[in-house]
């Protein structure tokens, strides 16, 4: 018996994703616990693997595909002992068999088409069967409107022939605009070439400046997605503090030096991690979540770090940083770092956490405001350390000093509170041996 292979569902708020590679072609046998393809969620590009044994009969959805929904058929498995070119032929246009059917309105792109991003141009050629329209890739029909080509007029690389990223992206633009006659009589005369599709948020832009354009990827989506959402709906209040670092920089020193040989070297970020786990702990009125009536409290420091990668900004997770040793946050820190930087991340490593940090010290940056990350209740920038003019022991003297700016989640967390928190904050850093108690 034939096993469709489905779009998984490879995090809890994945609804869907993007084909990004086949691991594997038509006719290979696979086993259990075989890489199938990679798949990009809105976090990471993540590896998914098969659980039945059988030959790859057929695969629906091409390589680079986006937005495809969790639960859909991607490929046709043939079982043991069943002939692939038998399984494979009543699934190839399973997908699609929902296509349009109301072909002949070729001047009103309304009925159901399943893109409501494309325009008219997209909606005529969004078939998949053999009946007479046009086989193409939902991201190469897209493409397709936004560069104004005639799928009709290209010939697909893909199975079956059917249209790919590839293809449009090697036609020429603009190719075949005669083939819409239709749609051209319902418009007026001097009406422009349709791009409706290119700009859809109405963004306006100068062509003729040389440029090129990226496709936003899954991650980028959601980046934009939950920051705009952030800003929109959280109110934000800010907290600067000086904090001078001498003592801590002293500290990381003897560490290091007696942790030498051990395979473990502290860093400055891993000691202020720790630092504001155990000021969370010590202010649980910031350790929080906004909840519409209800107020979450966490009894827990779980600190997410942001962590710079090729694809965009993601927050592993370091639990229960308050009460973890700094050797262990250090090798932790590091093993997550590189696993989001190679876009290897599970689901369980950067969902989740109760308060953020984000340094930007590394780069020179000597203060900002980051934006809180939903739906926790507070996130800290730190910025990079100076030599600076500072006040000690009340004389004028020179000190290594950095600006931590906390932002707070002014619906759950009072101003008061969030002081509470950045002074003791400072105060943890600048007499970093709290921290190892």
């Amino acid at each position: 018996m034939s096993i469709e292979i489905k779009m998984p569902a490879l995090s809890p708020t994945m609804e869907e994703g993007t084909l990004a590679k086949w691991l594997v072609k038509e006719g290979d046998s696979v086993k259990s616990g075989d890489l199938l393809a990679e798949i990009e969620t809105d976090k990471a590009t993540m590896e998914f693997e098969a659980v039945d044994e059988g030959v790859i009969a057929k695969i629906v959805i091409a390589e680079g595909t986006d937005g495809v929904k969790v639960g859909s058929v991607i490929a046709v498995m043939a079982g043991e002992g069943e002939d692939a070119g038998a399984a494979a032929a009543p699934k190839a246009e399973a997908p699609k068999a929902e296509a349009p059917k109301e072909e002949p309105k070729t001047a009103a792109p309304a009925p159901a088409a399943p893109a409501p991003k494309s325009n008219g141009l997209a909606a005529a050629s969004d078939g998949a069967r053999d009946d007479g329209r046009v086989k193409a890739s939902p991201l190469a029909r897209r493409i397709a409107a936004e560069k104004g080509i005639e799928l009709s007029a290209l010939s697909g690389s893909g199975p079956n022939g059917r249209i790919v990223k590839a293809d449009v992206e090697g036609a020429k633009t603009g190719a075949a605009p005669a083939a819409k006659p239709a749609a051209a009589a319902a418009a007026p005369a001097a009406t422009p070439a349709p791009t409706p599709a290119q700009a859809p948020a109405a963004v306006w832009y100068d062509e003729s400046i040389p440029h090129e354009e990226e496709k936003l990827t899954n991650i980028r989506k959601t980046i934009a997605r939950r920051l705009t959402e952030a800003k929109q709906t959280v109110p934000h209040i800010y907290l600067t503090v000086d904090i001078r670092l001498d003592a801590l920089l002293k500290l990381r020193g003897e560490l290091n030096k007696s942790l030498d040989g051990r395979g473990v070297k502290l860093s400055v970020n891993d000691m202020l991690i720790k630092a504001l786990a155990v000021a969370l702990a010590q202010a649980p009125k910031c350790n929080v979540t906004y909840a519409g009536d209800r107020l979450i409290k966490y009894s827990r420091s779980d600190i997410s770090v942001a962590v710079s990668t090729p694809t965009g900004l993601i927050t592993p997770i370091i639990r229960d940083a308050a009460n973890i040793g700094l050797a262990s946050i250090s090798t932790q820190m590091k093993a997550l770092a590189d696993k989001a930087k190679e876009g290897k991340l599970q689901p369980h490593e950067y969902q989740g956490g109760t308060a953020s940090i984000s340094n930007m010290g590394m780069f020179g940056i000597k203060q900002f405001d980051a934006v809180i990350n939903p739906p926790q209740g507070m996130i800290l920038a730190v910025g990079a350390g100076e030599k600076r003019p500072y006040i000690v022991d009340d004389a004028l003297g020179v000190a290594t000093v950095m600006s931590a700016t906390g932002s707070f989640d002014h619906r759950a967390i009072d101003g008061a509170d969030g002081a509470e928190l950045m002074k003791i904050f400072k105060a943890l850093v600048e007499s970093p041996m709290g921290l190892l108690a």
